[in-house]
């Protein structure tokens, strides 16, 4: 099986610059989604839960810094800054609205890969579990979640987990022991307009659980706490 790999979004209404960035990022194994204006970045951004960022400032519609202000009210995704804007001020003010890098064009290749290199490690090793924040890994049982290949195994068996349901596996294992409510999961997965029905995450915990659990119907992994949400098993 492929392994997964890193989603990055790119906003940019320069087409030059967009159709570099887009061969730049694909040479370079990332899996790269693109838009040219705010609204269809932030839809985006709610719809494709991408891991990171790159955004331009001087959009057609709307200003970069609304999107990252907006971003920043409901996910912690990485931002990265790429902008003609280069004073001083301008540089403050996205950072102290939560972009997470600046970078100013021009730019060069070299650059750009390691300052988004940087951001995805910083996503992975902030977790709450210190396995997690070290080794990129979280190990209950026989269950491993890797959070650098985004894949989860059984043993030395890939369980073969589509993308949302990694990325449902893995927010679990960061909060390992803890209850995230269903409204919790859809929020930080899917974004704040995401549906309060219940009914796709179900349907993802019941094809999630027959990949990784010994006997679907008595859970030894994800645990489901009745009309409040899912908890993963702690490895205390």
């Amino acid at each position: 099986m492929a392994q997964l790999r890193d989603k990055i979004l790119i906003v940019e209404d320069d087409t030059g610059i967009l159709k570099f960035l887009k061969t730049t990022l694909t040479a370079n194994n990332y899996d790269v989604v693109l838009t040219e204006n705010g609204k269809d970045a932030l839809a985006m951004i709610y719809s494709h839960c991408p891991d990171c960022i790159l955004l331009d400032l001087g959009l057609p519609d709307m200003d970069g810094n609304t999107i990252i202000e907006s971003v920043r009210s409901w996910a912690k995704t990485p931002i990265i800054v790429i902008s003609a804007r280069s004073t001083e001020t301008d540089k403050a003010t996205a950072l102290d609205l939560g972009a997470d890098d600046y970078l100013t064009k021009p730019f060069g290749t070299l650059e750009l890969l390691a300052r988004i290199r940087a951001a995805l490690r910083h996503t992975r090793t902030t977790a709450e579990n210190d396995e997690i924040a070290l080794k990129g890994i979280y190990q209950v049982g026989d269950l491993r979640i890797d959070y650098n290949k985004h894949r989860a195994f059984l043993g030395e068996q890939d369980a073969g987990l589509t993308p949302n349901e990694f990325r449902i596996v893995a927010l679990l294992g960061k909060h390992a022991g803890q209850v995230l409510t269903y409204k919790t999961i859809l929020h930080e997965l899917w974004g704040p307009s995401a549906s309060s029905d219940n009914k796709i995450l179900r349907v993802h915990m019941a094809n999630i659980r027959r990949k990784i659990e010994p006997n679907p119907d008595e859970p030894c992994y994800i645990f489901t706490e009745v009309g409040v949400g899912y908890r993963m098993a702690s490895n205390d």
